[in-house]
């Protein structure tokens, strides 16, 4: 990545999002935070303004863009809602429909595609079990051939946008992994399924869903579910049979680059907060906080991760449109796993500790409900607590890749 500039069309597509962002959400997000909830005419004014499944082909609806363009859209976003709940609900509005769209089969995008992009319908990620969500090779969720459909049962947990299916005017579903042939660990044995639980306004009966309370990012619903005999038409598997595990792990690399670019922005917005506030409060002698080394060398520091962090998201979301959409030789699907894990363990917890640092600086008033930055340290924590992946599993990641798999693979439970 030579040229470090974005291109005149990014920069404009930028500053619309910015504009629109500006009218349309930042005077609501602090109230979508209390009460806990995206007014469905809001998700519609965003679907509106082209930023639902921005790279995915305009044949299926979307936007025909860039991951870039998805980046900098889900960035600007969150930076005038950093509670990140607009921000995480249109990111999983682009990363999971792009996944649909490079790996399922042409019914179902026709289908399923241009509801996303519309506000219409909600595509999102349906991985994680109550057993754990980095494990995905352990998926216990099982899916059965019976003739010429697919009876799927299962539990699902801490699964994004449960709440808003329900309410959407034609549901959606999720980009479901789930255990094929006999069950146990393995990672040869997934199969991947398009998993609509409302659709056309009808919710089915065999799917039962719940709804958790969280300590923030309150405007986008987290909730669980069980599928119990679950049919599914074919057209609506995703890949190849028992191929579901590494088309999932495209998936998530996808959209982990938006994970990112989400904190970043909220980062982006403490960051500015702290500099009206360290420049303009004045101490000890009419001296600004900014004067004193301890508290300028330590934004210093902080401005500097928040940037890297920016470099390595626009950097895997280069790679990801060379090697998905402009189809460059010189990229494989595998060569993203590096830049993408160091985006997604950099951008979170270079947020939290973000928010850490600015929380303190303005003192007591930052532990009172007045100061809002309290929202965008929950809402950016979950993602350093591991939502669409753990940080050590970044971690693992990024040493297996560099140091190799051999030095750093631990002993693996032999498949059943």
């Amino acid at each position: 990545m030579v040229d470090f500039e974005f291109s005149e069309d990014e920069i404009r597509f930028r500053d619309s999002v910015r504009e629109f962002a500006k009218r349309y959400i930042e005077p609501k997000w602090i109230e979508i935070d209390d009460q806990g909830k995206i007014p469905m005419e809001l998700i519609k004014k965003i679907a509106d303004q082209g930023l639902f499944a921005i790279p995915v082909p305009e044949e299926y609806g979307g936007m025909g863009g860039t991951m870039v363009m998805a980046a900098l859209a889900v960035e600007e976003i969150a930076y005038h809602d950093p509670a990140v709940a607009i921000a995480v609900y249109t990111l999983l509005q682009n990363g999971w429909p792009l996944a649909l769209a490079l790996f399922g089969q042409e019914e179902a995008k026709m289908e399923i595609l241009p509801k996303v992009a519309s506000g219409d319908a909600f595509f999102g990620i349906g991985s994680t079990e109550p057993q754990g969500g980095s494990d995905v090779a352990g998926n216990k969720t099982v899916a059965k051939k019976v003739g010429d459909k697919w009876v799927i049962s299962g539990e699902k947990a801490f699964i994004s946008g449960v709440r808003e299916i329900q309410e959407l005017p034609e549901g959606g579903g999720f980009f479901l992994v789930a255990k094929t042939e006999k069950p146990g660990w393995s990672h040869t044995r997934i199969t991947d399924f398009a998993v609509l639980p409302k659709w056309n306004g009808k919710i089915r009966e065999e799917w039962k869903p719940t709804v958790y309370e969280e300590i923030g990012r309150h405007g986008l619903s987290t909730g669980g579910f069980t599928l119990e005999n679950f049919e599914v038409d074919d057209k609506y598997r995703i890949g190849e049979v028992n191929k579901g595990f590494y088309l999932v792990l495209q998936g998530f690399n996808i959209a982990r680059i938006l994970v990112a670019a989400a904190t970043i922005g909220s980062a982006r917005w403490a960051l500015d907060k702290a500099k009206e506030w360290l420049t303009t409060r004045k101490l000890f002698q009419g001296r600004p906080i900014a004067s004193f080394e301890g508290v300028s060398f330590r934004y210093a520091e902080l401005y500097t991760k928040v940037e890297a962090a920016k470099y390595f998201v626009y950097k895997a979301a280069w790679m990801t449109d060379n090697t998905y959409l402009t189809k460059s030789p010189r990229f494989k699907p595998q060569d993203l796993n590096l830049p993408v894990a160091m985006a997604k363990m950099m951008g979170p917890t270079t947020a939290t500790e973000v928010y850490t640092e600015v929380l303190k600086w303005f003192g007591a008033y930052g532990y009172t409900k007045e100061c809002s930055a309290h929202r965008g340290w929950l809402g950016t924590f979950s993602y350093t607590i591991g939502a669409e992946g753990a940080q050590n599993i970044m971690k693992y990641i990024i040493a297996r890749d560099t140091l190799g798999s051999d030095a750093v693979r631990n002993v693996w439970v032999k498949e059943e």
